[in-house]
């Protein structure tokens, strides 16, 4: 196919949705469009006619389920065909990117890091955020470094997270009886529906999820005056202290973004720079099951 002439601004964010929905959810209509864009039907529509003029052999209408899937040899023209703008997409609500995405401003004396995306299926993604929506069971196959072959597991998720670098899901595990992260990239083969949940495991069943917990952060008490007022003035501090409020079962993985080590054990303070001040408060929440 010819490369793809620029797009305004507007119209390109809609071919995005497109692309997403019918690659990530494996559908799309023109009421996902009016909604996310605040338009009519018949322009809703008509976003949809012109894509598919653009790129003719992505979509194809089902009429039992009243969409458009993608194509058996579906490739994304206006995106990279990576989980992370789905599950940002589902995380935000709104943008597809940055806000200014498309202004052609450039980055001019700029640089990023780019770093490596973790593979992740768009079935398993499907399957993952069907049963979250309907609280529906799934018997999956799963890979750990106790069964780096995969285990088979049922589980019923609740919540797509992205912590620490990576995308998991958080979901009630019946092998173990408690919910657990589970990460995306490490399910083998396309999670099976077994039925509705049995018992109360879903999301609003997650007692540690709903816990809010405070978290106290320092600069480390090991480094000079000088160096601990600087980082306080990095972070925002007031009075010393900078106060974080998460859900219990990410505390540790704001703390690795953070660099923190939560039990306080690098040698050199000038590579922590901060440390935990309720340490024993958090004790329940900075160790992992």
């Amino acid at each position: 196919m010819p490369a793809m002439a620029p797009l305004p601004w507007d119209t390109l964010a809609r071919y995005r949705l497109i692309e997403i929905l019918a690659l990530w959810e494996g559908r799309v209509t023109s009421s996902h469009i009016g909604q996310a864009f605040g338009i009519g039907r018949q322009q809703a529509q008509k976003v949809l006619k012109r894509y598919r003029e653009l790129v003719p052999a992505n979509l194809v209408y089902d009429e039992s389920r009243k969409g458009f899937l993608p194509a058996e040899n579906f490739s994304p023209h206006v995106t990279l065909g990576r989980v992370e703008e789905y599950l940002h997409l589902l995380g935000s609500g709104q943008g597809l990117d940055s806000p200014f995405a498309g202004l052609g401003l450039g980055a001019a004396d700029t640089e990023s890091l780019p770093l490596p995306s973790r593979q992740v299926s768009p079935e398993v993604v499907r399957e993952l955020v069907k049963a979250s929506r309907q609280g529906l069971r799934l018997e999956v196959t799963y890979a750990s470094f106790s069964s780096p072959a995969g285990e088979e597991r049922i589980i019923v998720p609740h919540t797509l997270v992205f912590a620490a670098g990576r995308w998991h899901v958080r979901a009630f595990c019946e092998k173990h009886l408690a919910y657990r992260d589970f990460v995306l990239s490490r399910f083998r083969g396309v999670p099976e529906p077994c039925g509705e949940m049995l018992g109360a495991h879903g999301g609003q069943h997650d007692e540690k999820w709903h816990t809010q917990v405070a978290v106290r952060l320092i600069p480390d008490r090991r480094l000079p005056d000088a160096a601990r007022e600087l980082l306080a003035m990095d972070y925002g501090m007031t009075e010393g202290e900078l106060l974080l409020y998460c859900r219990g079962p990410l505390v540790l993985y704001a703390l690795r973004e953070l660099g923190v080590n939560p039990h306080h054990s690098e040698p050199d303070p000038r590579a922590q720079q901060i440390e935990i001040a309720n340490r024993e408060a958090l004790a329940s929440w900075i160790r992992w099951d």
